[in-house]
């Protein structure tokens, strides 16, 4: 059964270039590379809600809890929370389309 995580934060003032760079070149990578596949981001223009809204699919449950539990995620998370706000992720079963 495929599994979603889904993930928003707000990007930290004054910290958009570093964050960009960091998004960019480390972190969609990195996830991709861990085994998260079909990455799709949203940036919120307007609107009282989350700056950016992130999932990722696995093909297995299984699979995405030993991504979120090896240090390879934890290191990427550690990062992130040094650039961004208001950190919240779940996971959930995937059914296709968009999802919240």
């Amino acid at each position: 059964m495929a599994t979603k995580l889904l993930m928003r934060w707000d990007i930290q003032p004054d910290r958009e270039s570093e964050y960009s760079d960091f998004v960019a070149n480390e972190f969609i990578p990195s996830i991709s590379k861990m085994g998260i596949a079909d990455i799709q981001a949203w940036y919120t223009v307007y609107g009282n809600c989350e700056q950016i809204l992130v999932s990722g699919v696995t093909q297995t449950p299984e699979q995405m809890d030993y991504i979120l539990a090896s240090d390879e995620w934890g290191r990427l998370r550690h990062r992130l929370d040094d650039l961004v706000s208001n950190f919240s992720a779940k996971v959930i079963t995937a059914t296709g389309g968009f999802q919240l």
